[in-house]
């Protein structure tokens, strides 16, 4: 496959999982993984998030910004390696704003406790097995242990910048 081509592979995975873990380093330097819910779906090496300025996540992404960002979808997993920036912009959050948003954090865009967290993919991994469903990936289990085969599926690591 081209370079061309598997990026938008990556583009694909990511648009049909929605939540992701971000995982980062803490204020101790011990990995941690939120969940997060992306906030737009044409993926173009940044992937965004909404979040609260104060929260411990923030706080630890100004002080180390460096990032690893997961999906899992129907058989297929992607992950995203990057660097994360916090984002003041009211017109950007108003945009990507939903109800959903509003279920987990309070005063809607134009609250200054709210910010964009910014993640600029570097490199993605993917990894999608035959089939696509969990259903399908259980049967190509079981079809290979009872016939020895291995189990061929999609996996590239891809250039995002």
């Amino acid at each position: 496959m081209t370079e061309q081509t598997e990026q938008k592979r990556v583009v694909e995975l990511i648009r049909g999982a929605g939540v992701a873990m971000m995982t980062y380093a803490g204020p101790d330097g011990a990995l941690v993984g939120k969940p997060m819910a992306t906030q737009e779906t044409e993926f173009d090496g940044t992937i965004r998030f909404i979040a609260e300025r104060s929260s411990e996540k923030v706080q630890a992404l100004q002080a180390d910004p460096r990032v690893n960002v997961t999906y899992n979808d129907k058989g297929s997993w992607v992950s995203v390696a990057g660097t994360a920036r916090i984002v003041d912009d009211v017109e950007k959050l108003r945009e990507l704003w939903d109800s959903f948003t509003s279920s987990w954090l309070e005063g809607g865009p134009e609250n200054p406790e709210n910010v964009l967290i910014e993640v600029e993919g570097a490199t993605a991994e993917y990894w999608s097995a035959p089939g696509g469903s969990t259903v399908t990936s259980l049967a190509n289990l079981v079809k290979s242990k009872v016939t020895g085969e291995r189990i061929e599926g999609e996996n590239a690591t891809v250039d995002l910048g």
